[in-house]
């Protein structure tokens, strides 16, 4: 029998022992609810990314627009309300296409890059009261650029956040945090790809201990997959055979997103195209789109994705966000693909409320009940646009969760690529989870990991710190998940 047989069984007999509301509570897009329709309710908007920006234990939301604004949804236990133009986020200018939360001080609450037409904002974040442009003080000067995807990550492993700027036009960036500046050093390390890209992932894709680079790429450009070697990048993407070679000018690369959807404990990753999409199966380094076989090679306009268990079994279903044209007007035509043990279903319907995306997809437990609820984005569409769902899970359904918050030795939330794995008192392997760089549409949630579970009473919670001497691995033993679905479990480095 098959490692993936071997899955599905265990997946079908945990199913059977949970009774049926487990396998059923969740299956179909009923449960979700929209949320204060009359205040995300502004068409033009691209990016969104979650993050709590003022320190209260929930996530807030940012999101950008084709007019240049950036709005930033504060999250009142629950209910929402905007406060982007009163902190001193940009209320008109370049039309923005990107945005990035991260600790790139060290103080303790993230900041926010903001990518836009032929320009960069670095919002530091003054401890709620106001975010302040520090980006050309610093060093950040992008020049005529089209922003798209922008990452906090710290590719050398010196403990502070870089950036990286996809750009559509030219050259790609590179930005190392040097404490009190930026230096950008994209062409001395070998990405400064000059392919057309707007998706970009980083993960530790050959376990060596450092970020490797995914970058999906437009306009018939072959995507990239750069290996880092001791902090120089060398693209291997051919010979991996990730490169989706052989595309014309109408297709390409999007958008991209990680995450261990067949639950072996390597890192999958999913590619949103223009053209088909692919699903790309880690095979201990090696890679195989597997996106026929699984049910997700989307044909289409397919923009981005992101992975989230949002019916809390234990796998990971995946959102891709696409669009079609109905003569000159585009109406979202996206799909929620429900994953059950490693073949995938489209359960959101052409006419359903939640086919309201055709850029951005973010997941976060917005109001920490236990499930994922979900923010999706109209960037084409004139229809009101930047809805938010909320997840109506039944309760006993919410409680099949935990969420695990990774911090650095100063308990600072700057370790982005840390693998989370969760096992069952027996050893078995429950799921893995990344803290992610971004995905959905050049943008991310910098919010603590959920783990969904079909029944689990303890677990034990390993993180896989990347670190100058390599993967270093730290273990929580007899973890009660109960206890951590409205708060997070918080695991500091040593």
């Amino acid at each position: 029998m098959t490692k993936q047989q071997v899955r599905h069984l265990r997946l079908a007999l945990a199913l059977m022992a949970a009774g049926p509301s487990a396998s059923s509570q969740g299956s179909t897009v009923d449960a979700f609810t929209p949320v204060q329709p009359e205040t995300f309710a502004t068409p033009g908007a691209f990016s969104n990314a979650w993050a709590d920006f003022d320190a209260d234990g929930d996530a807030d939301l940012a999101v950008s627009f084709r007019s240049g604004a950036v709005r930033l949804y504060r999250n009142d236990h629950g209910s929402f309300k905007e406060v982007g133009a009163q902190l001193g986020l940009p209320t008109e200018g370049p039309e923005a296409r990107a945005l990035a939360w991260g600790d790139f001080d060290g103080d303790g609450d993230p900041d926010l890059y903001v990518g836009a037409k032929d320009r960069g904002y670095l919002f530091r974040n003054d401890r709620a009261k106001g975010f302040n442009d520090v980006a050309a003080e610093l060093g950040i000067a992008p020049g005529a650029i089209t922003s798209r995807h922008a990452s906090w990550i710290d590719y050398d492993n010196d403990g502070d956040l870089d950036l990286h700027i996809a750009n559509r036009s030219g050259a790609n960036l590179l930005f190392r945090n040097d404490g009190s500046r930026f230096v950008e050093t994209a062409a001395a390390l070998g990405l400064a790809d000059q392919r057309r890209t707007v998706g970009a992932c980083w993960f530790d894709m050959d376990q060596d201990g450092d970020l490797d680079l995914f970058l999906a790429n437009q306009g018939g450009d072959t995507d990239a997959l750069y290996r880092n070697d001791a902090g120089k990048f060398s693209d291997i993407a051919g010979s991996l055979g990730v490169a989706s070679s052989g595309r014309d000018s109408s297709e390409g690369g999007v958008g991209c997103t990680v995450g261990d959807y067949d639950n072996d404990g390597d890192l999958d990753f999913f590619v949103a195209m223009y053209g088909v999409s692919r699903l790309y199966r880690n095979d201990g380094g090696a890679f195989k789109d597997v996106g026929g076989e699984a049910g997700v090679a989307v044909e289409g306009h397919a923009v981005s994705a992101s992975w989230g268990d949002y019916d809390n079994d234990g796998d990971l279903d995946l959102y891709v966000t696409d669009y079609h044209k109905e003569g000159e007007v585009s109406r979202p035509a996206s799909h929620l693909f429900r994953n059950d043990g490693g073949r995938f279903s489209n359960v959101l319907g052409q006419d359903s409320p939640l086919n309201a995306a055709d850029h951005g997809v973010q997941w976060a437990d917005f109001d920490s009940d236990g499930d994922l609820d979900v923010a999706l984005t109209q960037g084409y569409s004139t229809d009101a646009g930047e809805p938010v769902f909320r997840n109506e899970m039944s309760p006993q359904a919410r409680g099949r969760s935990m969420q695990v918050a990774v911090v650095d030795w100063r308990g600072r939330a700057t370790r982005v690529g840390s693998e989370v794995r969760v096992f069952d008192p027996a050893g078995r392997l429950l799921g893995t989870q990344i803290v992610s760089s971004g995905d959905g549409y050049n943008a991310q949630s910098a919010m603590p990991v959920r783990f969904g579970f079909i029944d689990a009473k303890r677990v034990t919670v390993e993180v896989t710190y990347l670190t100058p001497r390599g993967r270093r691995q730290q273990r929580l033993e007899n973890v009660k998940p109960a206890q951590w679905v409205s708060r997070p479990l918080r695991v500091r480095e040593r």
